[in-house]
């Protein structure tokens, strides 16, 4: 599909134990348009992990292509892949991987910095990106000075501060408990929504992944349609 924010054909992953070749992925295809919410569900060591990391280009796969925004990155050198990461994708954790010496702010702000924002513009934007997620009385405060559900937040924050084209989360409320899981996901889904971002979520929680357009189960590698509740 020519419109697919992210896109793979026949992805194969395999890891080496030793003399064997232990597969997880076994020919994934897939597409995810501008705008729209897929979640990923299957049981634990599935796969699913390995599979966001691929999309996202942080891993490459043993065989099989991935597009980003049409772009074959299995074509490009690791610095044109850091920068169509760091323009194109957002990412978010189980854990929220906040540097912890840094405050929301600094946190938030960085991967604008990385960009080369001038400063004052990334702060601001990172100012006004942790307004809207509720936290601009903690600007100034650091990860180990926020509660669990004020640092997953700060990561959703992080995440759409460069109003990326697509977000890879990963369990983005395995870590909380059940009412500030939903507050957060509430929150990922209206930030999302406002800057008409693709959204690709691995969840084992099945009312989180029913909310989005499509579900697919990862079934020994192969990713499988299955029918929205």
């Amino acid at each position: 599909m020519n419109d697919a924010v992210i896109s793979c054909r026949n992805l194969v992953k395999q890891f080496s134990q030793g003399d064997l070749a232990v597969p997880v992925l076994n020919g994934v295809n897939l597409d995810l348009v501008k705008g729209e919410m897929l979640a990923i569900v299957g049981a634990s060591g599935s796969g699913k992990s390995t599979l966001l990391h691929i999309l996202g280009g942080l891993d490459a796969p043993t065989s099989g292509n991935i597009r980003i925004l049409g772009q074959d990155i299995a074509q490009i050198n690791e610095e044109e892949r850091c920068r169509l990461r760091n323009g194109s994708l957002g990412f978010i954790y189980q854990f929220h991987h906040l540097l912890p010496e840094f405050s929301a702010l600094e946190n938030v702000a960085m991967p604008l910095l990385i960009r080369r924002l001038p400063n004052q513009e990334a702060y601001d934007r990172a100012e006004d990106i942790l307004k809207q997620v509720g936290l601009s009385h903690r600007l100034t405060h650091t990860p180990g000075e926020l509660s669990g559900g004020e640092r997953q937040r700060a990561a959703v924050a992080r995440a759409l501060v460069t109003q990326p084209a697509c977000i890879l989360a990963d369990e983005p409320t395995g870590n909380l408990d059940r009412q500030t899981a939903e507050s957060v996901f509430d929150l990922m889904l209206e930030l999302n929504h406002r800057i008409n971002a693709s959204l690709v979520i691995v969840t084992h929680d099945s009312r989180l992944a029913n909310r989005a357009q499509q579900i697919k189960q990862l079934i020994d590698g192969v990713l499988c349609d299955i029918p929205n509740a």
